[in-house]
């Protein structure tokens, strides 16, 4: 979903609410289309675009300069909050968009942040790590003036990990010598003041977001009453009724770095239902075993930095029995449950229709269009949209920056437990809401939840005259 379907899906939004007698308090049509009208235009743009060159001196290439980005979206929920990623494909027009996202998905988990993104157009793989060293570095620099713990916190993305965000860190330290640090980053080690489970967070809520509706939420709707997603319904009860019959759920996860990864594993140990994960695949080839794949040895093997296997050869030293197809494979075979965790714009109107799985989970950001949506909808495909799905990273960065501010370290099983409770509380508002209308996706219920906790928040500030 790019940039110009996320604005026009909150102009589509805004405009419904625009209508709405009750919302807002305000009885006068008139006022309260105004009052929207000026909200829809502070949400569909962003507060503050910086763009910066690094300037680096590779051993390969000498004096290079890259593209770095901060997009600040809005923080009138609190203070601006997204990821910086490390990735060939970054451009303005991207990290605008997922830094629109971040602030919808921030307000959709009533988490006190507002939304932003960073991004440096680069491939992390075709640098030493003493150059991504200096590229840590000089993007603080570049930077530091528009971030801090009450102000901008960045976290790892796409091609980012700990030890990059650990270095920021410590550059931003040498920049505010005698200021407070610690929050000023989220995503950080342990040993650093990080939280424990954050590397895991977001591939163990996108399955949550998944297992909660199969089993809790499935089980509290039982009977079907309230229900008016009928071919949705049926979807749902289908999968259930296969595990009954002792089938297992065939599960595909695109993407196997933190966050498809960690999903994959979370299927393959899931033992409320039985899963399979029958296909895997990361940016250069797809895995496939009808009867499952061994996802522990897949990610031992992927543990020292290496890609999945891509030959016999490779395989055999992984312990796994696999066939190798294509890259974009892991999109079409036959599944029940497809997990998108990947990069955006990965689902759209040119392979819609050989989608097989009956539910798509948005583990990355923006990989399904907005015709796809539509067309999944029609059909009886459950999407589950990413700023519901993809959540647990930011919640648990909140956690870890609520934990810089007591400076007291919180147990792997109580960061598990917050975050889990902090989702599910969103999943069933969602879930309650999209199962029981009519005529909206769930990534549209998703919007409108969040847009009506903004536009409040706005009107109330004063913010909409």
């Amino acid at each position: 979903m790019k940039r110009t379907e996320t604005q026009a899906l909150i102009e589509s939004v805004m405009s419904g609410l625009a209508e709405r007698s009750d919302f807002l308090g305000i009885e006068d049509d008139e006022k309260r289309r105004f009052v929207c009208g000026s909200a829809k235009e502070i949400l569909k743009t962003t507060d503050k675009v910086i763009k910066s060159y690094i300037r680096v001196s590779t051993e390969k290439d000498g004096i290079v300069r890259i593209p770095a980005y901060r997009v600040q979206h809005n923080n009138i929920s609190g203070f601006y909050k997204g990821g910086i990623r490390f990735s060939e494909f970054v451009n303005e027009a991207e990290v605008e968009n997922l830094a629109i996202l971040m602030t919808l998905k921030n307000a959709l988990h009533r988490l006190p942040y507002g939304g932003a993104k960073g991004g440096v157009h680069v491939d992390p793989r075709k640098f030493t790590e003493k150059e991504l060293n200096l590229i840590s570095k000089k993007y603080v620099q570049r930077f530091s003036r528009d971030i801090g713990p009450n102000h901008d916190i960045p976290a790892p993305d796409l091609g980012t990990n700990e030890k990059i965000v650990d270095w920021m860190v410590g550059e931003f330290k040498t920049i505010h010598p005698g200021e407070q640090y610690l929050g000023s980053f989220t995503g950080k080690s342990v040993e650093n003041g990080g939280a424990r489970g954050r590397r895991e967070a977001t591939g163990r809520g996108t399955f949550l977001s998944y297992s909660w509706m199969l089993d809790e939420w499935a089980g509290l709707h039982a009977n079907g009453n309230d229900i008016n997603r009928h071919k949705q319904w049926e979807t749902l009860k289908s999968l259930r009724e296969q595990t009954e019959n002792g089938e297992p759920i065939r599960v595909a996860v695109q993407g196997f770095g933190n966050v498809g990864g960690v999903a994959a594993l979370e299927a393959y140990t899931y033992s409320k239902y039985q899963h399979k994960v029958v296909a895997v695949s990361d940016r250069f080839t797809t895995l496939y075993h009808s009867e499952g794949l061994d996802i522990e040895k897949l990610i031992e093997y992927t543990k020292k930095g290496r890609d999945l296997p891509s030959n016999s050869e490779h395989l055999k030293q992984a312990g796994v029995e696999a066939e190798i197809k294509p890259v974009t494979d892991v999109l079409i075979v036959d599944t029940d449950v497809l997990i998108l965790a990947a990069i955006e714009d990965q689902i759209h109107q040119d392979n819609m229709e050989e989608v097989k799985a009956g539910v798509l989970v948005e583990g990355a950001n923006a990989p399904i269009s907005l015709e796809a949506d539509d067309y999944f909808e029609r059909n009886g495909t459950i999407v589950i949209p990413d700023i519901l799905a993809n959540a647990g990273g930011v919640i648990v960065s909140y956690l870890e920056w609520k934990q810089s501010r007591v400076t007291e370290l919180f147990t792997e099983e109580e960061i598990i437990a917050d975050m889990s409770k902090q989702m599910i509380e969103t999943l069933k508002n969602v879930y309650d809401s999209y199962f029981s209308s009519v005529d909206q996706t769930m990534r549209n219920t998703c919007f409108t939840l969040s847009l009506e906790r903004l536009t409040g928040l706005l009107y109330r500030h004063g913010k909409l005259f």
